[in-house]
C-alpha cells in the first residue's frame, strides 16, 4: 500500500512533460522509485518536471470530491490492467473501486450514431449479462455506450453495476447530455479515468481511453460500427491483449454493420444473444463463472409463469398508460401493471431507449415532456 508522499510522487512524475505510461515505468525501473526519478529529471533535458504544488492540488481536489486515486502500489488497482505494459500509472476512480476487480466483465462498444435496433440490442444484452454476473464496461459515449450502461443499470432490480471509462477527467461529463447517466453510473458503479481532474475532451485522449476499456474486461463486444470506427480500435486492442472479441452481425446495406461483419470474417465470435457470450466466457474463464455467476443468479428476478389472467398492461396495451410527466415510482408501476419486476424493467428499458421516458431520483420514471 502506498503512502501519501509516494502517491504525490507518482502524480508528479506522470504529469511531467513528455512522460507517458511506458516512459514512466522505464524511469521507475531504472531509478527504482518515482522519488528518485523526480530527483534525476531536471538533469534530463528531454523531460519537463511537473511542480509538486500541482500534485498536491490534484490530490486535494480528489479528496474533496471523494475520488480515489490508485496506482500499482495499491492493492485495489485492477489486476487486468497490470497485464498491459502501458497501464495507467495513476487511475482516478469515482464510485465503487471494488468493481475494478470483478471476476467477470465485458466491454461493450459501438457507433455513436447507432440505430434504434442497435441501441436496443446493446441495452438488452447488457441487461441479461449483468443479471448473469457479468460487469459491463463502456466509454459513456452517445449511442451504443450509453445504451449498454443503461441496460446494465436496469438489471438486478435496477441496481445493476457498470463502469464508464472516460476520455476526460473523472470529474468532467462528456458529452454534456449524459449528465444524468454520469450521476447514475457514479451511484451504481464507477467512472474512471487516467487523465488529471478537469481535463476536457480532446480527440487524442479517446484512443488512449480505448486500451483501458479493452484491458479492463475479459472480452469486447462490438455492436454497430463503421469500418473507420474507434470501436474497431478497441476490438483490435482486445485481440492483441489476448481477449475474446464478439460482434453482432448486421445487414451489409447498413454502413454501421460493416465493422462487426468484418470482425466476424476476421475471426471474431458471432454473438446474437446473452448465451452466445456466456458460453465463451464460461469456456475460457470456467472457475470464475462457477464461483460468481451461480451466486449472482440468486439475486436475479425470474419472470413469473404465465397464467390465464390478463394483466392490466395486456388489457391497456402499453405500460405508458400508467406513467405521467410528473413521475411514478417503479414499485407502484409494477403493482398497477400486473407484470413481474423483470418484465417491467425490460419494458422501461425499451421505452428509455426510444426516448419516451426518463429515470428520476428515488427509483421513479416519467414521460419525457
Amino acid at each position: 500500500m502506498q503512502n501519501q508522499e509516494q502517491l504525490l510522487d507518482w502524480i508528479q512524475l506522470i504529469n511531467s512533460g513528455n512522460i507517458g505510461p511506458v516512459t514512466f515505468y522505464k524511469l521507475i525501473d531504472f531509478y527504482q522509485s518515482a522519488e528518485a526519478a523526480l530527483e534525476a529529471l531536471p538533469k534530463l533535458k528531454k523531460y519537463k518536471l511537473c511542480s509538486r504544488d500541482f500534485a498536491k492540488r490534484e490530490l486535494d481536489k480528489a479528496y474533496a470530491k471523494g475520488i480515489r486515486i490508485l496506482t500499482k502500489l495499491d492493492n485495489a488497482y485492477p489486476e487486468n490492467l497490470l497485464q498491459i505494459e502501458d497501464a495507467p500509472p495513476v487511475l482516478y476512480v469515482w464510485g465503487n473501486a471494488a468493481l475494478l476487480n470483478a471476476p467477470l466483465s465485458l466491454s461493450v462498444v459501438g457507433a455513436r450514431n447507432a440505430s434504434i435496433n442497435g441501441r436496443k440490442t446493446a441495452s438488452h444484452l447488457a441487461y441479461d449479462l449483468t443479471n448473469n454476473g457479468v460487469l459491463i464496461i463502456s466509454g459513456m459515449a452517445r449511442g451504443i455506450d450509453s445504451a449498454a450502461h443503461k441496460g446494465a443499470m436496469y438489471a438486478k432490480k435496477q441496481c445493476g453495476e457498470t463502469i464508464a471509462v472516460l476520455g476526460t477527467g473523472a470529474d468532467v461529463i462528456y458529452p454534456a447530455e449524459n449528465a444524468k447517466l454520469y450521476d447514475q453510473i457514479k451511484e451504481q458503479g464507477a467512472v474512471i479515468s487516467e487523465f488529471p481532474l478537469g481535463t476536457e475532451a480532446q480527440s487524442s485522449n479517446f484512443p488512449r481511453r480505448n486500451r483501458i476499456v479493452s484491458a479492463l474486461s475479459l472480452g469486447t463486444l462490438v455492436v454497430e460500427a463503421t469500418l473507420h470506427s474507434g470501436s474497431l480500435i478497441t476490438a483490435r486492442l482486445a485481440a492483441e491483449q489476448g481477449k475474446d472479441v464478439f460482434a453482432i452481425p448486421g445487414s451489409p446495406q447498413d454502413a454501421r454493420a460493416l465493422g462487426p461483419n468484418k470482425l466476424i470474417k476476421d475471426g471474431a465470435i458471432l454473438a446474437e444473444n446473452c448465451d452466445d457470450i456466456l458460453e465463451v466466457l464460461s469456456a475460457n474463464n470456467h472457475h470464475r463463472v462457477i464461483q460468481y455467476v451461480d451466486k449472482c443468479k440468486k439475486n436475479v428476478d425470474i419472470p413469473e409463469s404465465l397464467t390465464v389472467d390478463v394483466s392490466p398492461v395486456e388489457a391497456h396495451g402499453s405500460l405508458t398508460d400508467f406513467i405521467n410527466r410528473e413521475g411514478i415510482y417503479v414499485d407502484e408501476l409494477i403493482r398497477l401493471s400486473g407484470l413481474s419486476p423483470s418484465e417491467v424493467a425490460l419494458k422501461l428499458l425499451e421505452l428509455e431507449m426510444d426516448g419516451r421516458i426518463e429515470r428520476q431520483p428515488g427509483n421513479k420514471v416519467a414521460l419525457i415532456k
